[in-house]
């Protein structure tokens, strides 16, 4: 899927809510938390961020929730999408493995789910759905960014 594709498709999951935009920033530190502690215990942990990188996926979990709480408040397709292309950048250059966003997703559809009532979680869950179904695409996008920012000897 190209770049113009994911875009298209990010305008169509989402029209703002302030029943959930309301919700969602009232408890967005215990679905951060939850989060957290979801993921930390996770037995393939390090195998999916690395043994040096605990701190920065805690990092990541709170700029993602401030960043969704953005996305629910007002939708940018081209500012989500390339927001998405440059965190699978930023940190599989550090070492998370593509599987660790699959991971990641999953589990904030769980913790959402126990935490927002299902009005809300049904409106928020498409968000979700929508960057699950889109994984492959935003890997190989940011693969091919990757390699355009690379010099020639560090191509991979």
């Amino acid at each position: 899927m190209k770049y113009e594709q994911l875009v298209e498709s990010a305008s169509r999951i989402y029209s703002p809510d302030p029943s959930l935009i309301k919700e969602y920033s009232e408890k967005l530190a215990m679905i951060l938390e939850k989060q957290n502690k979801r993921m930390l215990n996770r037995k393939d942990i390090l195998d999916l961020v690395g043994e040096q990188n605990l701190d920065l996926m805690l990092d990541n979990h709170a700029n993602h929730c401030r960043f969704i709480q953005s996305v629910i408040e007002n939708l940018n397709p081209e500012i989500l999408v390339d927001t998405i292309l440059w965190v699978f950048r930023a940190y599989q250059s550090r070492g998370f493995k593509q599987t660790y966003w699959a991971a990641q997703l999953n589990g904030w559809l769980v913790v959402l789910e126990e935490e927002l009532t299902p009005s809300s979680f049904i409106k928020i869950r498409f968000i979700y759905q929508w960057m699950q179904i889109n994984i492959p695409h935003f890997s190989i996008l940011s693969e091919a960014q990757l390699k355009d920012y690379l010099p020639d000897h560090h191509k991979l």
